[in-house]
C-alpha cells in the first residue's frame, strides 16, 4: 500500500495494463491518474474513476452481523487490516456496524478495533481484546488473519465455538479440510473472471472502459458459529 515504491514499481516496468488486487482508495487514484489502463479487482474502488470488480460484501458482512445478533451473541467484533478502517471504515465495515445499530448494539471501537498491520499488533490487540470484556463472536477479515486468531485462542484454550463464535469474510481452500466448517462470505468466482476478461478484450481493442461491476456475494453459516456462552 506504499504509493512510493509501487511507483518506483511501476515506472521501470514496461506494461500494457495494470490489475491491482484489494488496494486502498490512495493507490487506486494514483493508478487511475496514470494513462496506462487499470482495473481494481475488489478494494476500496467506490468514488474512484477506475474500472473494476468486487463482491457484494456490505450486504454479506450486515446479514452475518444480524445473524449473531439473533443467536443472541451482544458483544462482537470486526478484525480488518488498517486499509478497510483508515482514513475511515469502508462500506463493509459501516454495514457490519449498522447492522448492530439497528439491533440495540452501541457500538465504538470495540467493535472495529484499531490496530497496526503487524503480527506483533495483532496479538497484543487479541490479548486486550479478551482480557476484560472478551468477545463471543468475531468476524474476520481474510484467511491470513483467521488462522492467526484461531491460533491465539486455541493458545488461550478457548474453544470453537462453544466459547467464541469466527466467521471469516472469505473462503479458503484449507477450510475445507476444518472442524467445525468454517463459515464465511462466498460468489461466483466465474463472474469476476468474465468482468476481467470483458476489460481486456476492451483495452486491447482500444475502448475505454472503467466500469465498475458488484457481483452477489452471501454468508454462508457453518459449524463455526453458535449461540453465544453463558455468563
Amino acid at each position: 500500500m506504499d504509493v512510493k515504491r509501487i511507483t518506483r514499481t511501476v515506472q521501470s516496468t514496461d506494461v500494457d495494463a495494470w490489475v491491482i488486487y484489494v488496494a486502498s482508495r490512495e493507490v487506486l487514484q494514483w493508478f487511475a491518474e496514470r494513462p496506462e489502463p487499470a482495473f481494481a479487482l475488489a478494494g476500496r474502488l467506490d468514488g474512484v474513476p477506475i474500472a473494476g470488480v468486487k463482491p457484494n460484501m456490505p450486504e454479506a458482512y450486515a446479514e452475518a452481523a444480524r445473524h449473531l445478533v439473533k443467536l443472541g451473541h451482544r458483544r462482537i467484533v470486526l478484525l480488518c487490516r488498517s486499509v478497510r478502517r483508515l482514513p475511515e471504515p469502508g462500506r463493509s465495515e459501516r454495514a457490519f456496524l449498522e447492522a448492530l445499530e439497528e439491533n440495540g448494539i452501541t457500538t465504538g471501537s470495540y467493535n472495529l478495533p484499531n490496530w497496526e498491520d503487524s503480527p506483533d499488533a495483532l496479538h497484543s490487540m487479541l490479548d486486550s481484546l479478551f482480557q476484560v470484556t472478551p468477545p463471543t463472536a468475531l468476524l474476520i477479515d481474510e484467511p491470513l488473519l483467521y488462522t492467526a486468531t484461531r491460533q491465539s485462542l486455541s493458545a488461550r484454550g478457548l474453544q470453537i465455538p462453544g466459547d467464541v463464535s469466527l466467521i471469516c469474510t472469505t473462503n479458503d481452500p484449507t477450510f475445507a479440510w476444518c472442524r467445525p466448517p468454517v463459515a464465511h462470505f462466498d460468489y461466483d468466482p466465474d463472474l469476476i473472471v468474465r468482468r476481467m476478461v470483458r476489460w481486456v478484450a476492451n483495452v486491447s481493442r482500444g475502448r475505454e472502459d472503467k466500469k465498475q461491476t458488484t457481483v452477489p456475494a452471501t454468508f454462508i453459516a457453518e459449524g463455526s458459529v453458535a449461540t453465544p456462552p453463558r455468563v
